[in-house]
Protein backbone atom coordinates (compact mmCIF):
# COMPACT_ATOMS: atom_id res chain seq x y z
CA UNK A 1 0.00 0.00 0.00
CA UNK A 2 0.72 3.82 -0.80
CA UNK A 3 2.05 6.05 1.91
CA UNK A 4 -0.44 8.14 0.13
CA UNK A 5 -3.05 5.76 0.92
CA UNK A 6 -2.13 5.16 4.50
CA UNK A 7 -2.48 9.05 5.03
CA UNK A 8 -5.84 8.95 3.79
CA UNK A 9 -7.05 6.00 6.00
CA UNK A 10 -4.96 7.45 9.13
CA UNK A 11 -7.04 10.31 8.43
CA UNK A 12 -10.30 8.78 7.66
CA UNK A 13 -10.21 6.22 10.89
CA UNK A 14 -9.46 9.44 12.99
CA UNK A 15 -13.26 9.70 14.19
CA UNK A 16 -13.73 6.59 14.51
CA UNK A 17 -14.25 4.39 17.53
CA UNK A 18 -13.15 1.33 18.62
CA UNK A 19 -15.39 -1.49 17.15
CA UNK A 20 -13.38 -4.56 19.20
CA UNK A 21 -11.68 -4.34 22.59
CA UNK A 22 -9.24 -7.09 23.16
CA UNK A 23 -9.11 -7.52 26.78
CA UNK A 24 -7.66 -9.89 28.94
CA UNK A 25 -9.26 -13.32 27.31
CA UNK A 26 -6.29 -12.03 24.58
CA UNK A 27 -7.11 -12.80 20.99
CA UNK A 28 -9.62 -15.49 20.95
CA UNK A 29 -11.11 -17.24 17.68
CA UNK A 30 -14.77 -15.70 19.09
CA UNK A 31 -12.55 -12.03 18.11
CA UNK A 32 -11.07 -12.95 15.36
CA UNK A 33 -14.72 -13.69 13.70
CA UNK A 34 -16.03 -10.76 15.02
CA UNK A 35 -13.31 -8.88 13.52
CA UNK A 36 -13.60 -10.67 10.24
CA UNK A 37 -17.30 -9.43 10.15
CA UNK A 38 -16.20 -6.34 11.19
CA UNK A 39 -13.72 -6.21 8.10
CA UNK A 40 -16.49 -7.32 5.13
CA UNK A 41 -18.67 -4.52 6.53
CA UNK A 42 -16.66 -1.32 7.42
CA UNK A 43 -12.97 -2.51 6.09
CA UNK A 44 -11.22 0.25 8.02
CA UNK A 45 -11.56 -0.57 12.18
CA UNK A 46 -10.07 0.70 15.24
CA UNK A 47 -9.39 -1.65 17.64
CA UNK A 48 -8.32 -1.56 20.79
CA UNK A 49 -5.78 -4.17 22.35
CA UNK A 50 -5.59 -4.27 26.09
CA UNK A 51 -2.30 -6.06 26.68
CA UNK A 52 1.13 -4.78 27.79
CA UNK A 53 3.61 -3.14 24.85
CA UNK A 54 5.43 -6.21 23.47
CA UNK A 55 1.81 -8.79 23.55
CA UNK A 56 0.06 -5.60 21.77
CA UNK A 57 2.54 -6.13 18.92
CA UNK A 58 2.25 -9.49 18.31
CA UNK A 59 -1.13 -9.59 19.01
CA UNK A 60 -1.57 -7.19 16.28
CA UNK A 61 0.80 -9.23 13.90
CA UNK A 62 -1.28 -11.99 14.70
CA UNK A 63 -4.75 -10.14 14.12
CA UNK A 64 -3.22 -9.18 10.39
CA UNK A 65 -2.26 -12.46 9.26
CA UNK A 66 -5.21 -14.18 10.54
CA UNK A 67 -7.51 -11.57 9.14
CA UNK A 68 -5.61 -10.77 5.38
CA UNK A 69 -6.22 -7.27 6.74
CA UNK A 70 -2.65 -4.37 7.16
CA UNK A 71 -1.92 -2.54 9.67
CA UNK A 72 -2.29 1.34 8.71
CA UNK A 73 -1.59 3.05 12.65
CA UNK A 74 -0.62 1.64 16.06
CA UNK A 75 -0.71 4.46 19.00
CA UNK A 76 -0.89 3.14 22.38
CA UNK A 77 -3.64 0.23 22.69
CA UNK A 78 -5.49 1.32 19.76
CA UNK A 79 -4.49 -0.02 16.17
CA UNK A 80 -6.20 0.76 12.46
CA UNK A 81 -6.55 -2.34 10.44
CA UNK A 82 -8.20 -2.29 6.76
CA UNK A 83 -8.86 -5.05 4.35
CA UNK A 84 -10.62 -4.09 1.16
CA UNK A 85 -14.08 -5.41 0.49
CA UNK A 86 -13.91 -6.69 -3.34
CA UNK A 87 -17.89 -6.88 -2.69
CA UNK A 88 -18.60 -3.65 -1.39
Amino acid sequence: MKAVDKKKLKSEAHSLNPIVTIGQSGLTDAVLAELELALDHHELLKVKIRAERDDRKVISEKICTSTGAELIQSIGQVIVIYRLNPNK
